[in-house]
């Protein structure tokens, strides 16, 4: 068995809660990166195991993801999907994953919901996934490395509808160094013009406002208190990381 880790990861932490997960097989592992803009086909057997990570913006699986995704093909190929999320919920991001995987070809055996610092309000779930959050997701691998079976996850259809999320742009810290432009996985940001940021194109995901070495690329602070004050009741309230459908 080889294991191969798909996933799309604006800020690095979908990233790394797929890849531990992944280790925990100890079987060799190939990487798939779905926010590379030269994605490309790639093809799996049934004895394959992929892992596909995505964070959930908004309830929703970012639209490139699923975009890219769909350039996959499996044979009843067996998957676990791993939802990542800014302790708010993940609402129908599972089901969405799921319908899409099933379509081309993959059977979902096992799925798992990680809690991870909001990628906005970062005080929601701050640091997180920490030390012992890693604790308790390898405590989660074990249980499903023992139960896989196809399993249902939750949502509805229609999926719920995704608004769009906030926009950062540069400020005049800019230093126009271009790494916004080069790793922007939907290319929001002009080579040639990198203060401005495609808000057609942009999907919120916050790589360039991470990946910044000046701190130059921010969201409009009254926006970021916005949401804060709207998702303030659900986001403070402490949740855990978990297995999903049976």
């Amino acid at each position: 068995m080889s294991i191969h880790l798909i996933y799309f990861s604006g800020t690095g932490s979908t990233q790394e809660v797929v890849r531990f997960i992944g280790k925990q097989w100890d079987k060799p592992i190939q990487e798939y990166d779905l926010s590379r803009t030269d994605f490309s086909t790639h093809e799996f057997s049934h004895e394959d195991l992929c892992i596909v990570g995505v964070p959930s913006y908004g309830g929703r699986v970012p639209s490139i993801a699923i975009e890219r995704l769909k350039l996959l093909k499996g044979n009843q190929t067996p998957v676990i999907l791993v939802v990542t999320y800014g302790n708010r919920h993940y609402d129908d991001t599972f089901i969405e994953l799921k319908d899409t995987l099933d379509e081309l070809g993959f059977i979902c055996e096992g799925a798992m919901a990680v809690v991870c610092e909001h990628s906005i309000v970062h005080d929601y779930a701050k640091g997180r996934p920490n030390q012992e959050d890693y604790q308790h997701i390898q405590k989660l691998v074990e249980t499903l490395k023992n139960n896989l079976h196809p399993i249902e996850v939750p949502g509805h259809r229609p999926y719920k509808e995704f608004h769009g999320g906030l926009k950062p742009k540069a400020t005049s810290q800019c230093t126009k160094c271009g790494l916004c432009a080069k790793l922007c996985p939907v290319e929001a940001i002009d080579c040639h013009h990198l203060q401005v940021t495609d808000e057609t194109k942009c999907i919120s995901c916050m790589r360039c406002v991470s990946i910044c070495p000046t701190h130059a690329r921010v969201c409009d602070l009254q926006q970021v208190e916005v949401t804060r004050q709207k998702i303030q009741k659900v986001c403070t309230l402490y949740k855990q990381s978990e297995l999903i459908g049976g």
